[in-house]
């Protein structure tokens, strides 16, 4: 069973089953509505819980509410454009165990394609929409002395974070086909990434810190450019360019994962009837 390599292809299938989830969506506007504000509430809780603990104490190891505001910001925002265009893979898992994922073989279209763009929900919004006022909160309310490189910076970290998210997601749906479902690990590496980056790293262990700094480089993803941008000393004695490393490692992120997703699509075999 062979993935297509024509990545047109699997753009064009992927934007032909969006939009026919989409024409779904907003086929009952009002429920659309609701179900989007919902989930614009729902993600805001994570912040709310922020805004309760510095209700208590004036920072967080060392890190003001603005700041911490700004790395949740990045965090959320490149989580939830990445859950909104690849969200639907955590469903690998369950189309296995109820033989649909072998449908997905005989189409005209790549796998991943499919996948992805399965149930394809805009309710998803809420969360970039949810993370994006906080982050345009957090560039206002932070003590910063901006730059042209500074702002470009937080538009690089945004588009790598979602890109370096979607590496993970796609990972993690090769994941499930080794193991015959897990979604809950894919879960915890995708939902669990996203929580732990609200925090400023120096909450954390420094061999948790090592871990997501170079095992999964999440770090990349705000981390490290919030610590340039804030003039904060960087994760683990970085070295100041690393600041600016966050494409390399998205593109890094990105070839591994396809190389991943290709190995297991190769060796799935059927589960049978």
């Amino acid at each position: 069973m062979a993935e297509t390599s024509w990545p047109r292809v699997g753009v064009r299938a992927y934007g032909l089953i969006v939009a026919m989830w989409l024409r779904s969506a907003l086929a009952y506007r009002t429920s659309f509505v609701v179900t989007l504000v919902g989930n614009l509430l729902m993600t805001g809780m994570d912040f709310l819980a922020i805004l309760l603990m510095f209700s208590q104490v004036d920072s967080l190891a060392g890190w003001s509410l603005p700041e911490v505001a700004f790395l949740y910001g990045l965090s959320v925002t490149a989580f939830g454009i990445a859950h909104l265009v690849l969200g639907s893979t955590d469903a690998v898992g369950a189309r296995i165990r109820d033989g649909s994922f072998d449908t997905l073989f005989v189409r005209p279209a790549p796998v991943l394609a499919q996948i992805a763009a399965d149930r394809f929900a805009p309710r998803r919004l809420g969360r970039i929409v949810q993370g994006a006022a906080v982050l345009v909160w957090a560039l206002v309310s932070v003590d910063v002395d901006w730059s042209v490189t500074k702002a470009l910076l937080v538009a690089v970290a945004v588009v790598s974070g979602s890109v370096i998210f979607s590496a993970v997601f796609v990972a993690g749906a090769a994941f499930q086909i080794l193991a015959q479902d897990a979604a809950e690990v894919q879960s915890a590496f995708t939902y669990g990434g996203t929580t732990l980056l609200q925090y400023p790293p120096t909450v954390f262990g420094k061999d948790l810190v090592r871990g997501v700094t170079y095992v999964l480089p999440f770090a990349f993803i705000n981390w490290v450019p919030a610590s340039h941008v804030l003039g904060r000393p960087y994760p683990l004695g970085l070295p100041e360019w690393t600041a600016f490393a966050s494409p390399l490692v998205a593109v890094g992120c990105c070839a591994l994962a396809g190389w991943v997703w290709r190995s297991a699509l190769g060796s799935y075999r059927s589960t049978g009837s």
